[in-house]
């Protein structure tokens, strides 16, 4: 594969990628949507717990909260081993969410009284933001540190954090673009997406490492051969999770959805940034070295 010959062409889409995506942020603050669809544990709600006393469907709960509150990104959980609910919506007025408890009384026939209202304030949510963004950060720099001593190279370790940092960009810019709830469970969705990413990175950059201690000492020649030799495990391992993550997306509930979507872009980001802006980074960085 010729990585190297259309590296301009891949930086070039990176970009035009980013662009696109800062576009609908802008478009969506100057039409007083935010410029993200932000979720409870983001941007401060209500949490209400009740006691259904007998086996319920997410799903069932999920479209009467859908529809008595005209909130399409409420969280909806089941307390383990209890026939309990965990439902989170966005701050709303006293009436909606009393009618959301009376007809879910209707439906399930459970006692008013077990259930348990509670506000998540902007300060906790506040809070969670912050959490989220040292997280992100903090992996960032453990993975650095780690590529710079496996490689006994700084510029290695920098291509594989920037590529990481694009893959990173290019998930957030997914969740405004297509106004996936954000919530706490982004944290888990860069993460794992990260953990993807640097493996490809790694197999590929292990591979050019024993192809220049087998004398290849053009770089370019280097990278292209490199790429060659490992694409077919970076694609192979890329579509066998992608294959389980896109059949939780159809199966599964919105909430479900709102977590495998930012991950279904963020592992095609990902294998893309591993073989094609990770390598033709390197080889931009390394080509006047010895």
């Amino acid at each position: 594969m010729k990585i190297v010959e259309n590296k301009n062409k891949f930086f070039l889409l990176s970009l035009i990628i980013i662009l696109v995506g800062a576009a609908f942020m802008i478009y969506n603050y100057v039409n007083g949507n935010g410029i993200f669809n932000y979720d409870v544990e983001f941007s401060g709600g209500t949490s209400i717990r009740i006691d259904i006393g007998k086996d319920f469907s997410n799903e069932d709960i999920e479209k009467t909260v859908s529809k008595i509150t005209g909130q399409s990104s409420a969280q909806i959980q089941r307390v383990l081993n209890k026939n309990q609910v965990m439902i989170k919506i966005k701050s709303t007025d006293k009436k909606v969410r009393d009618d959301l408890i009376d007809e879910l009384a209707k439906n399930y026939g459970f006692d008013k009284k077990s259930v348990a209202i509670s506000d998540i304030s902007a300060t906790i949510s506040n809070e969670m933001q912050r959490s989220a963004i040292i997280a992100v950060v903090l992996a960032c720099l453990a993975i650095l540190i780690y590529i710079s001593i496996r490689f006994k190279n700084i510029k290695t370790g920098s291509c594989a954090v920037i590529a990481l940092l694009h893959d990173t960009i290019i998930t957030i810019l997914s969740y405004a673009v297509f106004r996936i709830p954000l919530n706490y469970s982004f944290i888990a969705v860069v993460l794992t997406i990260l953990g993807y990413s640097i493996n490809a990175t790694i197999v590929i950059f292990d591979r050019m490492r024993e192809n220049k201690m087998f004398n290849i000492k053009d770089k370019a020649e280097l990278v292209d051969k490199s790429v060659t030799q490992t694409m077919r495990r970076s694609l192979f391992t890329s579509l066998t999770t992608l294959l389980s993550i896109i059949c939780l997306y159809f199966m599964g509930v919105a909430s479900i959805k709102d977590f495998s979507l930012p991950i279904i872009i963020g592992i095609i980001c990902g294998t893309y940034s591993s073989i094609c802006i990770a390598t033709s980074l390197w080889f931009v960085m390394n080509k006047k070295s010895a």
